[in-house]
């Protein structure tokens, strides 16, 4: 699932992303039982974390706060 979205200063580098990954992913991504990628929720967590954004204020170029809020409760 990649974006063509413009990058954010906050998106996570490949590098911090493979010691990340591991993680955050029990299931491979591919599983199909992911609608948003999950390197995208990543990303816009951290930018709720740099900016201090309300979760609802967020761009749309990302995904949907809900699905990011969701994550987090994870």
């Amino acid at each position: 699932m990649t974006s063509a979205r413009k990058s954010y200063p906050s998106d996570v580098f490949d590098e911090e992303w493979a010691l990340v990954a591991p993680y955050l992913t029990p299931l491979p991504e591919e599983a199909g039982q992911r609608e948003h990628s999950l390197r995208e929720v990543f990303n816009r967590l951290r930018y709720i974390i740099k900016t201090g954004v309300p979760w609802r204020w967020m761009s749309n170029d990302l995904p949907p706060w809900a699905a990011v809020y969701q994550q987090a409760q994870r």
